[in-house]
């Protein structure tokens, strides 16, 4: 095998396919990323797998002699990233072929503009294939609606491995609805987004729960695609969904398990609402946090619909106090109300407009944010008990 490609292309596209390689691989084989070369298509992939997660990413070269082969997926990136730009030729040998590293098997050469580098490999035919579904309804999805619904969900779900179906993003395909919805327990988030698919089936809502692991590296995969206006294919089975670019693929398992009904966590009526500027808050917050951080985490709302204000304000035992004050439209009667602060600011980012509606009940009922204008996004966020 023997290609001639860019840095940048190689550097780019290795950056992009490594996240899927183990750090503690179960084989060998997993530690390395499978390259291949076509010549007929001048078109090189890249691909790797934890036996969970998968991605492929494929690039333009040229292809002189076209073959495979598996190489060690952290020394090729470590390598090839610290490399100058320019073209890189890389050709596999066996080992017996005049190379350095006197043993057997093959060996892998780079030779930059300056340089030769050379690194050991294995054979493409021990690397596993991903998965492939058949016979699967496909979805067409915009990859503008994608990005939308990963933005406002991803952030909510679960950290915690023993929660296994917490830790995903529940993805509901409606006929002209995209559905995400992320919660921990704590906290939910809900966005929806417009479905423009026209193969989604009015009869059958597809729903699945897919690792918030695997969406992070779609999420990546898009903005590194830089087009909004591109359709992603959806491929879903029994245990695994696929989602597909044009140069990129993303495999993954989904997560087993009954998600929770979380539209019955969504109150219908409120007491009290405010409406205020996103970012004023948001920046009080972050002032506020310096010393909720040496505390509790704890933040006091305290709205006063009299005066048309809210305070925001954390005492640290033995530190200190922070009080802030901004102006906000209140409807309801006055209410102290407390926070986990990171909950609070977290949501707050990921709300896409400028100015916020907040409805609530009781100081211990679920409050919810959303955006006014712009994405269809709730965000609910539990209040904690204030200790006197």
């Amino acid at each position: 095998m023997k290609l001639v490609c860019t840095q940048s292309d190689l550097s780019t596209n290795l950056s992009l396919t490594s996240r899927a390689v183990p750090s503690r691989p179960t084989h060998p084989v997993l530690a390395n990323v499978l390259l291949q070369a076509d010549a007929e298509t001048n078109q090189v992939s890249l691909t790797a797998f934890d036996l969970s997660l998968g991605i492929r990413t494929s690039f333009s070269a040229e292809v002189l002699q076209e073959g495979s082969i598996a190489i060690p997926a952290k020394l090729l990136n470590d390598i090839t990233s610290r490399l100058p730009e320019g073209e890189i030729t890389l050709e596999d040998e066996s080992a017996s072929a005049g190379n350095t590293l006197g043993s057997e098997g093959l060996i892998v050469t780079l030779t930059p503009k300056s340089g030769r580098y050379q690194m050991r490999a294995m054979g493409a035919e021990d690397f596993p294939a991903l998965p492939v579904i058949e016979n699967a309804q496909v979805l067409h999805l915009p990859a503008s609606a994608l990005i939308e619904g990963l933005r406002g969900s991803l952030f909510a779900t679960s950290a915690d491995e023993t929660k296994q179906v917490l830790t995903g993003v529940h993805l509901t395909v409606k006929q002209d609805t995209l559905e995400f919805a992320a919660t921990d327990g704590h906290r939910l988030a809900v966005v929806e987004t417009t479905n423009e698919s026209q193969t989604a089936d009015t009869e059958n809502q597809l729903e699945v729960t897919v690792p918030a692991r695997a969406l992070r590296e779609l999420e990546r995969m898009l903005a590194h695609s830089n087009s909004e206006n591109e359709l992603v294919s959806l491929y879903f089975d029994q245990g695994q969904v696929v989602f597909e670019l044009a140069y990129q693929r993303l495999t993954s398992r989904t997560l087993e398990g009954q998600y929770p009904a979380y539209r019955q966590l969504i109150p219908r009526q409120f007491q009290r609402e405010f409406t205020l500027e996103r970012r004023q808050f948001l920046s009080a917050l972050e002032r506020i946090a310096v010393l909720a951080d040496q505390k509790n985490n704890i933040v006091k709302v305290s709205l006063d619909s009299e005066a048309q204000e809210i305070t925001l304000s954390c005492e640290a035992q033995d530190v200190g106090s922070a009080m802030e004050s901004m102006q906000a439209q209140i409807s309801g009667e006055s209410i102290d109300i407390a926070f986990n602060i990171k909950y609070l600011m977290e949501g707050l980012k990921a709300l896409p407009t400028s100015e916020i509606l907040v409805q609530l009940n009781q100081a211990l009922t679920p409050v919810i944010f959303t955006p006014l204008g712009g994405v269809k996004m709730t965000y609910l966020a539990m209040p904690v008990q204030l200790r006197n």
